[in-house]
């Protein structure tokens, strides 16, 4: 299974302002860079996941994003399923449709994988994500570029 680039920018986010606290308040701006991450793509996943009530944005003088209390204990495998949407592995429609579509087993054992992976994530909280060595490792993230 392979993720989405959305989803990716929406779980590094939400990792990175798990462990905030330890680094003050953070813009938009501020995760993209530490992610090294285009701001407009930032911009919309922390959208997405302000909407599913993840990421809380507070405005004016000592703003800024904050990850919710359920957003800290809300499952990955749940965040996931969210981000990426519903659409499965494989479809057999579209342009072309599948000759096998009413007689096809793959279609079946990719959605059963699929749901394997996802349930894989389903323990894991984002608090799990972010504990040692990963967290000391996120809160040291300045934007810098990597060479």
């Amino acid at each position: 299974m392979r993720l989405t680039k959305f989803t990716d920018l929406g779980l590094r986010a939400v990792m990175r302002l798990a462990v905030a606290e330890h680094g003050g308040s953070l813009t938009t701006r501020e995760v993209a860079e530490a992610m090294n991450v285009p701001y407009a793509h930032m911009a919309k996943a922390i959208a997405r996941l302000q909407h599913l009530g993840v990421v809380e944005a507070r405005r004016g003088r000592g703003g800024g994003l904050a990850l919710t209390g359920p957003g800290r204990e809300t499952s990955v495998g749940r965040l996931v399923r969210e981000l990426e949407g519903e659409g499965e592995v494989v479809t057999c429609e579209g342009d072309t449709p599948c000759p096998l579509r009413g007689a096809c087993r793959l279609r079946r054992a990719l959605r059963d994988a699929q749901e394997a992976f996802y349930a894989t994530l389903d323990p894991l909280t984002v608090a799990d994500l972010v504990a040692s060595p990963t967290g000391p490792v996120l809160v040291g993230l300045t934007g810098r570029r990597i060479e």
